[in-house]
């Protein structure tokens, strides 16, 4: 990994502007749209009624408008379901063509981007915005930006894809519906909360009631970690096992390391029977808790 380097995720931008957007974004996502600011950028998610995910994106504000960082290949479909709720909320929604996303990342990236290793941390950048990653700092910078010339010109090289996976998945971040099953996905067993992308305190919005159920009742039984692969890696969605018995599923995975929707019943079980790894057919699965996780 050279110390700056960028990549271009599969993700587009949605812009959002009009005199409600505030309004009408607070009552639909699981963060607090008031803490974005043109210095600051947030996570957040979309979630059915029944609090089950739907997307995922960063937030940043930029000239008075809201740019959402949606999955490329489902941007129509954010689009789509936040157009719903729109009714007479004065709120125009457009997808931001021509406009890149960037993840900037390597020991001198925040640096050299002017930017301090806090989460969320924002500043405009090359006619654009770039933040720190809203959910952990290690993770490098996002960048929205019209053309990546200011990239190449504050000494970013285009990095390898495999390698930012690498980075990402030791961290334990999810990425998406990738790692996270739409319509299934709950919030809080793929770190939303250590991960700063609920806010407790913020009011209604769109599955907001399962959501905190989930936190305030202890309802959680599955947490999406990292597991170093010994052997072949299993497909997204492979049955995880201890002994006869399943423990979880797997997730996104990339040179011996993965992500794994595991039951913390098994983590147990795991560490009480003297086993040193779980198993998908003949691949040895070792968990590891990341160092931001609270459970």
């Amino acid at each position: 990994m050279t110390e700056r380097s960028y990549i271009l995720p599969p993700r587009k931008l949605l812009r959002i502007t009009g005199e409600d957007k505030r309004s009408f974004l607070q009552g639909l996502i699981s963060n607090d749209i008031e803490k974005v600011t043109p210095e600051r950028a947030i996570w957040a998610a979309l979630l059915t009624a029944q609090g089950k995910f739907l997307h995922d994106f960063f937030i940043a504000e930029m000239d008075d408008a809201f740019l959402l960082a949606g999955e490329a290949e489902r941007i129509d479909d954010l689009k789509r379901r936040l157009s719903m709720y729109k009714l007479r909320a004065r709120v125009a929604l457009e997808i931001a063509e021509g406009w890149q996303v960037a993840l900037a990342y390597g020991a001198e990236a925040l640096a050299a981007l002017d930017l301090p290793a806090e989460p969320g941390a924002a500043r405009r950048f090359g006619g654009g915005v770039a933040f720190v990653d809203p959910r952990l700092a290690e993770a490098g910078a996002c960048l929205f930006l019209p053309d990546l010339a200011p990239l190449a010109a504050a000494g970013f090289q285009p990095g390898d894809q495999a390698g930012h996976e690498r980075l990402r998945i030791s961290l334990g971040l999810p990425d998406g519906s990738r790692d996270m099953q739409v319509d299934k996905a709950i919030l809080l067993e793929n770190g939303f909360d250590e991960l700063h992308g609920v806010d407790w305190k913020k009011g209604c919005y769109v599955g907001q009631e399962l959501t905190a159920r989930t936190k305030y009742r202890g309802l959680i039984k599955k947490r999406l970690m990292p597991v170093a692969i010994d052997g072949p890696s299993p497909e997204a969605g492979a049955i995880i096992l201890l002994g006869d018995r399943e423990a979880g599923e797997m997730r996104s995975a990339e040179d011996g390391q993965g992500l794994a929707l595991i039951r913390l019943e098994a983590l147990q079980n795991l560490q009480e029977s003297g086993e040193s790894a779980l198993r998908v057919g003949d691949t040895r699965l070792t968990p590891r808790k990341p160092g931001w996780a609270g459970f």
